[in-house]
């Protein structure tokens, strides 16, 4: 007996769905407690079902929300429906597939694969079988009511389509969905190829294996008059040149000729779609060969659609100039992640280097619309097009900028600016010749009348901005940044952005070339203080932080803390401790307390009263959260984290004179948690604090060693290399401070170092700080170390010929020539590895100098002069000059 509605419940339930699209909240409150009451009877979902499928004389939102509420009570409750119900509510779904309403048809199809997402796709057999048996029908609702079922089954199920658990759908299923790429319909058309489409990037086997029909097909599709179709064949030859590139090459051309066409296409979603092809085609090593002939038509269409279109404009407020005294709303603002502290060493020219497991992000040139847009796509395209191509792209450009960059219409001309921002990173080399004339170009549309104009001319500069740091300064530092501090002042919110974050990368470019304007920028940085709205103050932040980092102790001048510390500490009062705005301010005071050195004390025992009481009272949270998780929310462990570093910061600039602060605070027992917490970026920002405080006040961490050492033992894990990176750095500053007295650990520690030193594609950075640590022990515990020379000689040697000379390069060199004496055996295969080692030396002290002297030359001794001769004939030239310049052999 089939199941039939009672006339007094569907009444109820056809009054609940009236009322929930009631826009009263009241109204809405009342609806979801009746909900939750009509859920404890099992047959009100076969109310709702009989509603969306059945009663044809109600409107269609009312049937929709029908089946949208019982979407929601499977999503939740599945496993509780009898299985009657279930059974009902499967029936009717594929009964009514072909419902005559499209919203109907599409509420049915979401209802299915929600069924089927719920693991059902195993228990309800019969439902692919029967879907693509539908497609066959002569009922243009059925076929298409069932093929947008099976488009969102694949997109929700496409691994488990082409598993044995079903045994293989696809075999049948992928034939089928090709058959209809002919269809007379383009929305069936449409489906067809959107399910294939799901299985390209995992290489299904049934797809590998009808892969050229598959190809034929989108081809005989190229000329379809339908956008949606067309969009689809762009997608599919984009995936199809990530996977299946081999393919492809035989047709490249005519591929490359309509996706021309297609780039332009009068479609916007076309065009992007389309566009995407080049940004994978760079990609691929074939890129250059494929693309040469075809730059001449494809650069134009790229930089045409550069331009913003009339929607952007107006969703950019584009027409309005000054909107610095309207408050951002909350949403706009992106959340910000904290970096944490990772110890790095110094390399042979240039600053030190960023540890490699970290990913730069990239600056957006407008990012508040981060939906991805034709003119996003052009401009990566273009980027990544220079990057491969270089100057020959060059000759296809020049001609097209001159007309851009100096047209009337400002949003040609604002596309022209990106351009030259889009290809700064390829095309350098080739745009020299021009940057002295489009420089002070562009540093004049830093005061163009329109904002958009302003604020991507803030962007392009700051893409040049190594070159204008090559320059003498007076020819385009000065003016580039006088005009970047008047926009940092802009009336406009994203051209003070923009300029903030062109600034910052201008401060990382010219380091101390800024210190004669220092005075000048600090007042500017500070003004902007008392103007910005929320969203850029946290930038402008970011842009103090990192001119403290560019000038370092340049700043501790009394003049100069004036200006900066008040309103910086005002800010810092005026934030609650649970505020994420503390997190880019307690970042810059990081970074303006190492730069200030002494010059911070005054300012110190506030900001470390408060990181102290932030790591105490996030602790504290956490673990009231472990014992009782239902009555207390788990912490936000970034405030530790930010804490932390800052805590580093300020031992790191103030060296001894922390030394009271740490005597007055537990920060040792609440480091001694923190070392164990289960977050690795806690445990990573602990170790870096440890070392700091290790340099800085030894005397209150020494009491903690034997505590301290077994937990740095156990983080010498290279699955979190930042974690391990810090550790081992905590271990080599720990050393030179214990001196003998480290004896009783070297057992814990250095057996993982020397694994952690032999494996292959560990990271730059860790590898050196492993070195550097492994001398240091060697150092202090010569007898103890020296055995295992022979494990670690030569990826010591090779790790650490880069790094300039300093004080760790010193000691860690120290450590190796005292090992050598200890075991001369263990260097004597990797000899050669030493001696390139030594030469890496700039100016070694003297007592170093002469403990390579004696070294090098009790070799030669012992070998003999002959085979010394034939020993450094393997040697570089360079080497061998240099050997022979220092030391004599």
């Amino acid at each position: 007996m089939e199941w039939q509605p009672d006339e007094q419940g569907l009444q109820q339930v056809l009054q609940l769905l009236k009322d929930s699209q009631s826009p009263d909240t009241a109204t809405q409150r009342a609806v979801q407690e009746k909900l939750e009451q009509l859920n404890q009877y099992p047959d009100f979902n076969n109310y709702l079902i009989f509603v969306l499928t059945s009663l044809k004389s109600e409107d269609e939102p009312t049937r929709s929300l029908s089946g949208l509420i019982l979407k929601n009570n499977v999503k939740a409750h599945y496993q509780n429906f009898p299985p009657a119900v279930a059974d009902f509510i499967k029936r009717e779904c594929l009964n009514n597939i072909g419902d005559p309403s499209p919203l109907i048809r599409a509420t049915i199809g979401i209802l299915i694969t929600t069924i089927a997402s719920k693991g059902e796709l195993q228990t309800w057999p019969e439902l692919l079988p029967q879907l693509c048996n539908l497609l066959n029908s002569e009922d243009y609702n059925t076929c298409e009511g069932s093929f947008g079922a099976l488009q969102k089954i694949c997109e929700d199920s496409s691994e488990l389509l082409d598993s044995d658990a079903l045994n293989r759908p696809l075999n049948i299923m992928i034939p089928k969905f090709l058959q209809f790429f002919k269809h007379c319909s383009p929305k069936i058309r449409s489906h067809a190829i959107a399910c294939v489409n799901q299985f390209i990037i995992g290489r299904a086997q049934a797809l590998m294996d009808n892969i050229d029909t598959f190809i034929e097909s989108l081809f005989a599709l190229a000329g379809d008059e339908d956008c949606e179709v067309r969009k689809n064949v762009c997608r599919a030859l984009v995936m199809l040149l990530e996977v299946r590139i081999d393919r492809l090459i035989p047709h490249m051309h005519s591929i490359i000729q309509y996706m021309l066409q297609r780039t332009q296409d009068a479609d916007e979603n076309v065009a992007l779609e389309a566009c995407e092809f080049w940004l994978t085609l760079a990609e691929q090593p074939i890129c250059k060969e494929a693309l040469s002939g075809h730059l001449v038509q494809l650069i134009p269409i790229l930089v045409n659609g550069m331009k913003y279109s009339e929607i952007d404009i107006i969703l950019l407020k584009g027409d309005v100039e000054e909107d610095d005294n309207v408050p951002d709303s909350e949403q706009d603002i992106k959340p910000r992640f904290h970096k944490s502290r990772t110890v790095t060493l110094q390399h042979e020219g240039g600053e030190g280097e960023e540890g490699e497991d970290i990913d730069e992000d990239e600056d957006d040139d407008d990012d508040t619309l981060s939906d991805w847009n034709l003119r996003k796509c052009s401009a990566a395209a273009l980027d990544v097009l220079a990057n491969v191509f270089r100057d020959e792209l060059l000759p296809h450009l020049l001609p097209l900028l001159k007309g851009l960059l100096f047209h009337p219409d400002w949003v040609i001309k604002e596309s022209g600016i990106l351009v030259l921002g889009a290809i700064a990173e390829g095309c350098m080399q080739g745009m020299v010749p021009y940057l002295p004339e489009l420089i002070p170009h562009l540093i004049q549309c830093l005061c163009d009348k329109k904002a958009l104009v302003r604020s991507i001319a803030c962007w392009t500069l700051s893409r040049y901005a190594h070159w204008v740091v090559s320059q003498p300064p007076d020819a385009h530092l000065k003016p580039l940044m006088t005009e970047l501090l008047k926009r940092i002042l802009d009336g406009n919110k994203r051209v003070q952005e923009a300029a903030c974050s062109a600034f910052a990368t201008l401060e990382e470019e010219a380091c101390t070339e800024l210190v004669p304007y220092l005075s000048f920028i600090l007042d500017t940085l500070v003004f902007a203080f008392g103007k910005y709205q929320h969203k850029n103050l946290l930038i402008l932040y970011d842009a103090i932080g990192t001119l403290a980092d560019s000038v370092g102790h340049h700043l501790n001048q009394p003049e100069y803390i004036q200006k900066l510390m008040p309103p910086l500490i005002q800010k810092w009062n005026e934030l609650k401790d649970e505020d994420k705005d503390l997190f880019p301010l307690l970042e810059c005071l990081s970074s303006v307390a190492t730069a200030l050195q002494s010059g911070f004390l005054p300012y110190c025992e506030p900001v470390y009263q408060r990181c102290v009481t932030l790591v105490q009272k996030t602790l504290a949270q956490a673990m009231m959260y472990s014992q009782q998780p239902d009555q207390y929310e788990a912490p936000d462990k970034d405030f530790m984290i930010v804490a932390l570093d800052l805590l580093s910061g300020l031992a790191e600039g103030l060296g001894g004179h922390v030394d009271q602060l740490v005597a007055r605070s537990n920060i040792m027992t609440l480091l001694f948690q923190c070392m164990q917490d289960t977050m690795p970026e806690v445990r990573q920002s602990s170790f870096a604090l440890l070392g700091d405080l290790t340099k800085a006040c030894f005397p209150h961490v020494k009491p903690c060693i034997a505590e301290f050492m077994p937990i740095l033992g156990t983080n010498l894990n290279p699955e979190f290399i930042s974690v391990c990176n810090n550790a081992t750095w905590a271990i080599g500053e720990i050393c030179m401070q214990m001196g003998v007295e480290m004896q009783p650990y070297v057992a814990l520690v250095l057996p993982h170092l020397v694994e952690i030193i032999n494996r292959p594609n560990t990271p730059k950075t860790l590898l050196e700080n492993t070195a550097i640590t492994i001398g240091r022990l060697g150092y202090v515990c010569p007898q103890e170390v020296a055995p295992m020379l022979q494990q670690f000689i030569r990826p010591w040697c090779t790790s650490l010929r880069n790094i300039r000379d300093n004080e760790e390069k010193d000691s860690a060199f120290r450590g190796i020539c005292v090992m050598i004496g200890v075991n001369p055996g263990g260097v004597v295969q990797d000899f050669i590895f030493f001696c390139d080692a030594v030469a890496s030396w700039v100016s070694p002290k003297d007592d170093l100098r002469d403990m390579f002297y004696k070294i090098l030359h009790g070799f030669k001794d012992q070998v003999g002069e002959e085979n010394w001769q034939q020993f450094s004939e393997q040697f570089p030239p360079i080497l061998k000059e240099r050997l022979s310049a220092c030391y004599g052999v």
